[in-house]
């Protein structure tokens, strides 16, 4: 199991996800997974009130950057598929991370949004490639 506070000193440096995203690393299982969140502001809403698909997905794509990837290891993403599920009706939401699996040059993870409703909002796979 990786340490919470040593992640969170890792990636304080990605401004885009965690200054203009305001997306939170909450805990790190004993499984390895990761929870990140992310309180919904009028920054996050599209032109109709919604959450805007781009902001669930970076919600996802960080999650997956914090799941996979460590000190001693570089991973980036080579393919995702973001799958929006249901509306948002909180106000916030909460991705999770799942490793499907982790090769020695590629990994599958699965991540998983929903607000703090319980409302599943979208699901992401994520392929990426250890460098």
């Amino acid at each position: 199991m990786r340490d919470l506070q040593q992640i969170r000193d890792y990636f304080q440096h990605d401004r885009f996800a965690t200054a203009l995203a305001g997306i939170a690393i909450e805990e790190v299982t004993k499984d390895d997974e990761i929870v990140c969140s992310m309180d919904i502001t009028d920054n996050h809403r599209n032109a109709v009130g919604g959450v805007m698909g781009g902001a669930i997905f970076t919600l996802a794509d960080f999650t997956f950057a914090i799941a996979s990837n460590t000190p001693t290891l570089q991973t980036v993403t080579t393919t995702s598929q973001i799958s929006f599920v249901g509306p948002c009706k909180g106000k916030r939401l909460l991705a999770k991370s799942k490793k499907i699996k982790d090769g020695k040059r590629m990994c599958f993870f699965e991540i998983t949004i929903s607000d703090e409703l319980d409302n599943l909002v979208a699901t992401v796979s994520v392929c990426g490639t250890h460098l």
